[in-house]
C-alpha cells in the first residue's frame, strides 16, 4: 500500500498518469473512479455475504446457461448503475444480460462502452473462495447522434482503451491497465481508498504454476493432453510446474500474473468453442497480461486479434507467462484437430 515512503491513492495515481497526456479529457479517469466505486460496494457485500440473505442461487440461469447466484445479480446491477448515469458511457454489456444495455432514455450518452463479468467464480461464493469482477472499456464506434448498441460492443480486444479486474480475496485488490503498463491497488477498508500496492506489474516469462481443470482430461484433444502433460512432467525442454487450480478465473489469473504461470481452459467435447466468454473474460485479461509482458491465445490466434461475432461468444483460452504460452500455442496450432 505504500510506494516508497508515500501513500498513493488510485485517484492521485490516475491524475498523475493523466498529466502525461495533455490531450486527455479526464473522462476515462472518471470512468475508472466509477468502477472503483462499484468495486467498493460489491466488496462490502461480499464481506457480509454470510451474514445477509445474499448467498445461494437466485433460481435462474444466465444467457450462457450458468446458474445465477444472488450476488451475481447484485454485482451486475451495481456496476451498471455506477456507470450508466454519469454521461461517460453510452452502453454496457454483461455476462448476465442477454442484450446490450444502452443508457436510459433522457440520460446523456458518453463515448465509452463498458463490458464486464460482474462476479467471476460466483459458484464459489457459498464456500468462501476468492471471486472477482472483470471489466473492459472501449470507445464507441457508432455516431453520437445514433443510439449505441451491439456494434459498439463487438470490437476486437486490441481496441480496448482500458481493462482490469477486482479480486475479492484476503484483501480487495484492483488491477488495471490503460495500455501503459499494469498497476495494482489494494483497498484499505479503514479509509475506504484503493492504495497503490503493486506498481508496474511484470509477469515472469516462465512460470512456476500451471492451472487447468484436469478432471476434463478425457474430453480434451491429444494436443491439449500433450501440452498439459508436458507442464506436469517437464517433458522435452519444458520446465515442470506445480499444479494450482482454484476454479475462479480471476484468482488463478492473479496468482499466475504475480508469480508466473499459465492458465488453460481449452475446448473439449462438452464445450467445442471453449467455455469462457471472449468479451467479458478472455479479452480484458489478455489486455492486462500482454501489458505485463505475458501472452494470451486461443491456441491459434492472439485473443486480442479476435473480432467477436456474438455478444456472448465463447473461446478457448491459454494465458500467462509468454514462453509457456508460446510453447502451448506451438503445439496446439500445429497439431490441433476439431473437437467432435
Amino acid at each position: 500500500m505504500v510506494h516508497g515512503s508515500e501513500v498513493i491513492t488510485i485517484e492521485r495515481f490516475i491524475m498523475e498518469q493523466e498529466r502525461l497526456y495533455p490531450e486527455a479529457t479526464g473522462e476515462l479517469s472518471n470512468l475508472l473512479y466509477d468502477v472503483c466505486l462499484a468495486a467498493k460496494i460489491i466488496s462490502r457485500h461480499v464481506r457480509r455475504a454470510g451474514l445477509t440473505d445474499i448467498l445461494g442461487a437466485a433460481g435462474a440461469v444466465n444467457v450462457s446457461g450458468d446458474l445465477q447466484q444472488k450476488l451475481d445479480l447484485f454485482a451486475n446491477e451495481t456496476v451498471r448503475n455506477s456507470v450508466h448515469h454519469t454521461g461517460r458511457v453510452c452502453v454496457t454489456a454483461s455476462e448476465e444480460d442477454q442484450v446490450p444495455m444502452p443508457v436510459p432514455p433522457g440520460k446523456p450518452a458518453g463515448k465509452y462502452v463498458v463490458l464486464y463479468d460482474p462476479l467471476d467464480g460466483s459458484t464459489n461464493i457459498d464456500v468462501n473462495v476468492s471471486i472477482g469482477t472483470i471489466f473492459s472499456i472501449h470507445k464507441r464506434v457508432t455516431k453520437r447522434s445514433s443510439p449505441a448498441g451491439l456494434a459498439d460492443c463487438l470490437q476486437a480486444g486490441k481496441k480496448q482503451v482500458a481493462a482490469g479486474y477486482i479480486l475479492y480475496g484476503s484483501s480487495t485488490m484492483l488491477v488495471y491497465t490503460t495500455g501503459q503498463g499494469v498497476h495494482g491497488f489494494t483497498l484499505d477498508p479503514t479509509i475506504g481508498e484503493f492504495l497503490l500496492s503493486h506498481p508496474n506489474i511484470t509477469t515472469p516469462p516462465v512460470g512456476k504454476y500451471y492451472s487447468v481443470n484436469e478432471s476434463n482430461w478425457n474430453r480434451w484433444t491429444p494436443p491439449v493432453q500433450r501440452v498439459v502433460g508436458a507442464f506436469k512432467n517437464g517433458e522435452g525442454k519444458v520446465q515442470p510446474k506445480n499444479a494450482r487450480y482454484i476454479g475462479s478465473l480471476v484468482a488463478d489469473f492473479h496468482r499466475n500474473l504475480i508469480s508466473g504461470g499459465i492458465f488453460l481452459y481449452p475446448a473439449d467435447t462438452n464445450h467445442p468453442q471453449g467455455k469462457l466468454r471472449l468479451l467479458y473474460e478472455a479479452g480484458p485479461l489478455a489486455f492486462v497480461v500482454e501489458q505485463a509482458g505475458g501472452r494470451a491465445t486461443d491456441g491459434c490466434r492472439s485473443i486480442l486479434d479476435i473480432v467477436p461475432a456474438d455478444l456472448h461468444q465463447h473461446t478457448p483460452l491459454v494465458i500467462g507467462s509468454k514462453d509457456d504460452v508460446a510453447y502451448a500455442a506451438r503445439v496446439l496450432s500445429a497439431e490441433a484437430v476439431p473437437v467432435k
